[in-house]
């Protein structure tokens, strides 16, 4: 007779339990790999959408304004806008396209001069959609630049394709080693320096530092190495800065004449909008900002910005700007007028421009 080996029952049913928790784990696996590369694809088209419709905090053309922070400028006002804190990285670009934006050096520098109108030139310029500046002075020529173009680019504001980078350090324009160190940053850099009537400008920088410093000689004593005889202290910074053909002299050595675009500082105030114009055309800019972004402050005596949309109330420079000058005797102001009329004339046949000072 033939005899059958029958399988144990407990082993059939034993490797049924194994076959079907097998298929149920591959299902598991199977069930939550799609579920972790659905979410992800998900939360990428969340986050583009949001990025890509998060709304604009500073449209560039006068509609909104940036944040003001705390960090003064040589002119004591405090410098506004991405990259004031001087501090690398933390500048944004809140036009929706940061993906697109880059930091890159300055195409264009105001090199000066302090109390020229430096300050005012670039908070109008600032309504440029094709202009990014930076609020603050970096002072990258003159104090720091040990730190290098890698520190200097990070300061700058993230801009796009097009759009002009730029920054402004009136104390450029006189300090000696800048021109060189400029030019080895780039050849084709584009100069823009504010220039105003030199015995005007140094009672406003002497006025700015008894501001701060209340107890030192007066103007009159400051200006003379000898008030007897009329000798005048051309070394006293408020006087030496007043010097505009001696400082330009050393810039025309490195850089040519038609790279650097002089803007009047009385123009600025008398027509901003006519000066604005051609330094948009200096930096080969359409001609957005116009006379209609401004309007006269009898009080403040300069321009100010016509009241933005969204905002409550006009833009006007601080209240560092526009304050009574120290009061200074006639007579000084007549010598001081009389010392600097042939430098202002050398000034003028280099600049192939008479600014009418007396």
């Amino acid at each position: 007779m033939a005899t059958f080996h029958h399988s144990n029952p407990t082993d059939r049913d034993i490797r049924r339990v194994l076959q079907k928790l097998l298929i149920i784990l591959s299902l598991g696996i199977i069930c939550v790999s799609l579920f972790y590369f659905v979410t992800g694809c998900c939360e990428s088209d969340l986050t583009e959408k949001s990025v890509s419709d998060r709304p604009a905090s500073d449209d560039r053309n006068g509609t909104f304004y940036k944040d003001v922070v705390t960090v003064q400028d040589e002119d004591g006002y405090p410098g506004t806008g991405e990259g004031s804190t001087l501090t690398p990285g933390l500048e944004t670009d809140n036009t929706g396209k940061d993906w697109k934006a880059t930091r890159r050096l300055p195409q264009a520098l105001i090199i000066g001069v302090k109390k020229g109108g430096t300050r005012a030139l670039l908070e109008f310029l600032r309504l440029h959609p094709d202009i990014r500046a930076l609020g603050s002075e970096p002072h990258f020529f003159d104090r720091h630049y040990a730190r290098g173009l890698h520190w200097y680019r990070s300061m700058m504001p993230k801009a796009l394709d097009g759009q002009v980078v730029m920054e402004k350090t009136p104390r450029y324009f006189v300090t000696v080693e800048t021109p060189g160190r400029v030019h080895s940053m780039s050849r084709d850099v584009k100069l823009i320096l504010v220039v105003r009537d030199p015995v005007t400008r140094a009672i406003s920088d002497y006025t700015q530092i008894i501001s701060k410093t209340p107890h030192i000689p007066a103007f009159e004593t400051l200006a003379f190495k000898n008030r007897t005889n009329g000798e005048i202290d051309s070394l006293w910074s408020p006087l030496w800065i007043g010097l505009y053909a001696q400082h330009l002299e050393r810039w025309l050595a490195w850089f040519s004449r038609a790279q650097i675009h002089l803007v009047s500082g009385e123009g600025l105030i008398s027509d901003p909008a006519g000066e604005l114009g051609k330094v948009q055309d200096f930096l080969g800019l359409q001609r957005i900002v116009t006379d209609k972004h401004f309007y006269f402050n009898k009080t403040k005596g300069f321009p100010c910005l016509k009241k933005p949309e969204g905002s409550s109330k006009p833009h006007c420079l601080g209240k560092t700007k526009g304050r009574t000058h120290a009061p200074i005797d006639p007579e000084v102001i007549r010598r001081l007028r009389e010392f600097y009329r042939p430098h202002n004339q050398r000034f003028y046949q280099m600049a192939g421009q008479d600014f009418g000072w007396q």
